[in-house]
């Protein structure tokens, strides 16, 4: 048997009906904040990431799918979702859009790590990005859409941690710090840490190897040597998300798994240490993947969020709602004449708004009343020789067994079934 790859998954049935029920939240609360829906190409040129992300990170040199296709350029299916945004920013000239442009993704991302629960190599995830302001105030609009998205769905004991990563020049002198404070120790850091020490000593505060994580924890923290426009900002940001009662703590270790980011990053956490929301200030990215070099950077704040790992907690916390029925009624039949009339009937209420369902494999009377019993109908009606002379029917409710006689027309039945004829805007699930 063919199965799926190792570190995927089939959506479907009650499932799916979840997650169409946590992007039905997301997408309302992304239009109540002014943010438009991109959908960018699943995969891209590797150089986007390499260039992007950064080389040294474990996203890149670790876990991305590339391959070279049959033009012989190498593409690589998208471990995250801001590259591709900044790449869409740049190739259609969003930049002459009335500024911010603030945007939004669901996208399956892909990365080759150890499959577990609520990290899968292609996962989901639900991204913002707000280009073109330096302001602190898109920091704080950001953590806000965050934070009343988990409110909204009823998560408890998320905490926002926020830190500030300075400029080039705060994370210069930072960096000479940091690799002073390490000297000896350098033999005793992972294989890893080893390899990013020159190049990107920060990475090395967010490494998960308990020696490393040891040895730094008496590092110096880097909001010790912001300089006097970065260190503003941060406090700005502070008294914003108090004046907004976001509740946040300082973590000077939290620094990110990607290259690009500066200023502020924060993460959004719950209890047993598990990342649910990550992001930040990345100003130019935009120019650092375009084709021009220049020394001007598009100022642009985005995060990132798990889609599976959110339905594995809003599960844990019972706070999926339960199915809904999705059938509103059953219409059965006996005989030829009969079937025709119930296909008739079901298309009619179809086209009124009301989910019918009727039978598709010849069954009897007794196997199609199991079959509605099972789809969770709210309603049935039988059709047969009595029915179609008299041109009535009984109409059952499947929970209390209480009947009402009704004409064979999809309008009769509407107003029988005390149902307004509108279509649906969607469902719970």
């Amino acid at each position: 048997m063919i199965k799926s790859p190792r570190g995927t998954k089939d959506i479907f049935g009650t499932d799916v009906r979840a997650w169409q029920w946590l992007e039905s939240h997301i997408r309302n609360l992304c239009d109540l904040f002014g943010f438009g829906e991109i959908r960018t190409p699943i995969f891209e040129h590797t150089e986007l990431f390499s260039r992007g992300v950064g080389e040294t990170t474990d996203v890149v040199q670790k876990e991305m799918y590339t391959f070279n296709d049959k033009g012989n350029r190498s593409i690589t299916l998208k471990p995250e979702g801001t590259g591709g945004v900044a790449r869409a920013f740049n190739e259609h000239g969003m930049h002459n859009a009335p500024m911010p442009v603030k945007l939004y993704y669901l996208t399956p991302c892909f990365r080759y790590e150890k499959p577990q629960d609520g990290r899968l190599r292609q996962h989901h995830q639900f991204g913002v990005e707000t280009i073109g302001s330096p302001e602190p105030e898109v920091e704080a609009e950001i953590i806000a859409l965050g934070y009343q998205l988990l409110n909204n769905l009823g998560l408890t004991g998320v905490k926002v941690f926020i830190n500030s990563l300075g400029c080039t020049t705060c994370r210069g002198a930072y960096k000479q710090a940091l690799q002073t404070f390490i000297g000896d120790n350098l033999p005793h850091l992972c294989e890893d840490c080893n390899r990013r020490f020159e190049k990107n000593p920060l990475r090395i505060l967010d490494c998960k190897v308990d020696s490393c994580k040891k040895i730094v924890q008496s590092a110096p923290v880097i909001t010790d040597f912001l300089d006097d426009e970065c260190s503003a900002h941060f406090k700005a940001l502070q008294a914003l998300l108090s004046g907004l009662e976001i509740p946040f703590e300082i973590d000077p270790k939290i620094v990110r798994g990607l290259d690009y980011y500066n200023r502020t990053v924060f993460e959004f956490i719950i209890p047993g240490l598990l990342t649910v929301i990550g992001g930040g200030r990345y100003d130019g990215l935009v120019e650092q993947i375009g084709e021009e070099k220049t020394d001007k950077k598009t100022p642009a704040v985005g995060f990132g969020m798990g889609m599976d790992r959110l339905l594995l907690l809003l599960s844990n916390q019972n706070l999926l709602p339960a199915p809904t029925p999705l059938c509103d009624i059953y219409i059965g039949f006996m005989g030829v004449a009969g079937r025709q009339k119930a296909q008739t009937l079901i298309h009619a209420l179809r086209q009124n708004g009301i989910s019918a369902e009727g039978d598709l494999l010849a069954r009897g009377v007794k196997a199609q009343m199991k079959y509605a019993n099972k789809l969770g109908a709210k309603f049935s009606l039988i059709i047969g020789e009595n029915e179609l002379e008299t041109n009535q029917a009984t109409l059952k409710n499947m929970e209390t067994k209480e009947q009402h006689s009704t004409e064979l027309t999809a309008a009769a039945i509407i107003k029988t079934l005390g149902l307004c004829p509108k279509p649906r805007k969607g469902r719970a699930p």
